[in-house]
């Protein structure tokens, strides 16, 4: 008969003693346990760390941008006239600025309608911008008399009306859908035609007036008589706002911007005209020193944060016997080596008259902090202000004023670098074999089509038939009609047509090899004399040079060495001569190299994930080793439990033949007793 319960045949504790023989066995699952402790601390540990990199990096990173040591400060003396910004380019100084007029925007109203919901007329309108000069100006009426219009020649825009648009609502929703530069709202004022049609140009500046001119769809004639407007001629709208430039002087120096805002005027500033004046105010600008020593301590707190996070995750109390997480770490320890050695060593390349932290009044402590002397580090800003950035940012200077530095790459190294150029960039042209005159400045049906091909794109355009009265009429034309076609507004290009001695010739806005302007076919190409096999076109030119000795890539105006310790430094060639053009110095800050530094340390292939993931390895054997352990310990203990049991059986078994005994030997003693 089986038993209910171990230990009730034989009263074994069995499970007590099974118990106490598994916690033996269970011994070094308490040992891995520990280790996967200790490495779960780790990986905390080094969590910590990585966020302290990732903050330092980035404190880092916001000190290599330039702009952080060559801020200048502009105020004005009265900012309800002027306010201002500046670059680095600015030289300080003080302006007297008086403005006597601000720049506008035209605006133009249609006449009243009855409904803005009903049909006004079919067609295409187009809008060209240009400038209105000569003659006399109503300012009552909004009208001119005898007046010229000369287009600016950034390129007409056309809206097409269609049963679709051809309410009043569905005209002001089609020009501002057609994103032209120009802004439709209609008007209510109340009277027994109130819708009114109001237009105005985004675009501010005299240059900017608008001539509008409508191609009805026949039999209507509607939107014609609504939209009409030539200044030069007849003039559907009503004036409402002139469109003017600003005019003020600097220093007494007059100056006329089409727009309220100029950054052309004093070099590096950037002017923002609120309002005129009866006085002139000054305008000043100054270093923003300030922004530099903040800047410089900034990036001492920085270093000194990641310091102290090095310290403290390596650190070791003798009297509390006490070690950091990460004490005795190899890989941290590396890290913090890595860090004091760009610390350490000087800036290299000669884009800046700093080449140490010391020179500027930051030093090194006992501690291995870092410590700012105001007095020197003012003194050094007031000094050499200009040279502040490369001590920290990634800087180039070249010895070039029309030779610039554009950027670098992961591989370029610092140093100076000689700059030798065989080939200036230039733009691609067309000319015309031969003037424009005559009938040819007659263009009509079967002469007003022009395919051009401008900076590898194609578009037709087609120019308004009329006679001009020159061929500079004619080519301000053909660059409005050019510009303003919609492929290669989208592209960023654009043409500039002259007609010296009656010759139209054409110009790309870019430079380099891809840039092309070509008048392929057309109705009107053999008029304007650009037939394919007479017409001298020219591709543009990309820069060409060497970079220190090597072999560069032009692309446009910028040259880029390809090979060498300069690989990936582009300049920018402005212009200039052919032949050797001086020497180009980069050189890369501590902000910069600290936040090359953390970025390999961090990266994919950094010491620090490296190490994460050889410890997270660990942490799976471990998990592995622990798996495989408490496996073992199950078929143990069953093999313990088995045994106990059986043992269990076996003292009851004796037991019971021990009581059976007992009895029949108890039972013989009493019958030899009678």
């Amino acid at each position: 008969m089986a038993l209910s319960s171990a230990g009730i045949g034989s009263n074994l504790d069995v499970d007590g003693i099974v118990s106490k023989l598994m916690s033996v066995e269970r011994q070094p699952l308490t040992k891995l346990a520990r280790q996967e402790a200790s490495y779960q601390t780790k990986l905390s540990g080094f969590g910590t760390l990585k966020g302290a990199l990732t903050s330092f990096q980035t404190s880092v990173r916001n000190l290599s941008d330039i702009s952080k040591f060559q801020g200048l400060k502009v105020s004005a003396a009265d900012a309800t006239v002027v306010t201002a910004s500046a670059t680095a380019a600015a030289v300080p100084g003080t302006y007297a600025l008086n403005v006597t007029q601000l720049a506008q925007a035209q605006k133009l109203v249609a006449g009243g309608v009855v409904s803005d919901i009903a049909p006004v007329g079919k067609g295409v309108i187009t809008f060209d911008f240009g400038t209105i000069a000569g003659g006399a100006y109503d300012a009552v009426t909004g009208k001119y008399t005898g007046s010229t219009f000369t287009t600016a020649g950034s390129g007409v825009k056309t809206v097409t009306i269609d049963s679709t648009n051809d309410s009043l609502s569905g005209i002001r929703d089609a020009i501002n859908k057609a994103a032209i530069g120009v802004t439709a709202t209609i008007v209510n004022d109340g009277s027994g035609t109130p819708y009114r049609l109001s237009l105005s140009s985004s675009t501010t500046g005299a240059a900017a007036s608008m001539k509008i001119s409508v191609a009805n769809t026949a039999p209507d004639t509607g939107l014609g008589t609504l939209l009409n407007h030539n200044p030069a001629g007849s003039q559907a709208l009503v004036q409402k706002s002139t469109a003017q430039n600003a005019e003020f002087t600097v220093d007494g120096i007059a100056v006329s911007k089409p727009a309220n805002i100029a950054s052309d005027v004093i070099g590096g500033v950037t002017l923002n005209l609120l309002k005129t004046t009866t006085t002139p105010t000054t305008i000043s600008i100054a270093r923003d020193t300030a922004a530099v020593t903040t800047a410089v301590n900034d990036f001492v707190k920085a270093y000194n944060e990641i310091s102290k996070n090095f310290v403290d995750a390596t650190a070791y109390n003798a009297s509390t016997k006490t070690a950091a997480i990460l004490n005795g770490e190899a890989s941290v320890r590396g890290m913090q080596a890595q860090v004091r050695a760009v610390l350490t060593a000087p800036i290299t390349g000669g884009a800046s008259a700093f080449s140490r932290l010391s020179e500027i009044g930051v030093a090194v402590q006992k501690d291995g902090s870092l410590a700012v002397d105001a007095t020197k580090l003012g003194n050094a800003i007031t000094n050499n202000f200009s040279d502040f950035a490369g001590l920290f940012a990634s800087v180039g200077k070249s010895s070039d004023s029309l030779v610039g530095y554009k950027g670098f790459t992961s591989a370029t190294k610092p140093g100076a670098y000689a700059l030798d150029v065989s080939q200036l960039a230039t733009k691609g042209s067309a000319t015309g074999t031969a003037a424009v005159t005559g009938t040819a400045l007659v263009i009509g049906a079967g002469n007003d089509t022009l395919e051009v091909l401008l900076n590898g794109v194609s578009s037709t355009i087609q120019l308004t038939q009329k006679t001009y009265a020159s061929a500079a009429d004619l080519a301000a034309e053909v660059q409005s009609k050019i510009n303003g076609a919609p492929l290669f507004s989208a592209a960023g290009s654009a043409v500039a047509v002259s007609a010296p001695g009656g010759i139209l010739s054409m110009t790309s806005n870019k430079y380099g090899s891809a840039s092309t302007v070509s008048i392929t076919g057309g109705s009107g190409q053999a008029n304007l004399n650009f037939v394919a096999s007479g017409a001298t076109v020219v591709t543009g030119l990309d820069v060409a040079g060497t970079v220190n000795g090597m072999p560069a890539t032009g692309n446009g105006q910028v040259l880029t060495s390809s090979s060498g310790d300069s690989a990936g430094l582009a300049l920018t060639v402005g212009g200039g001569a052919i032949g050797a053009r001086g020497t180009v110095n980069y050189s890369q800050g501590y902000a910069h190299q600290f936040d090359t530094l953390a970025t390999s340390i961090l990266g994919t292939t950094g010491s620090l994930l490296a190490r994460t993931d050889g410890i997270s390895a660990s942490i799976k054997g471990l998990g592995k080793s622990q798996e495989a352990l408490l496996a073992r310990l199950a078929v143990v203990e069953k093999r313990y439990r088995a045994q106990f049991t059986a043992l269990d059986l076996t003292i009851s078994s004796m037991n019971t033949t021990s009581n059976f005994l007992t009895q029949q030997l108890a039972q013989f003693a009493n019958l030899a007793s009678q």
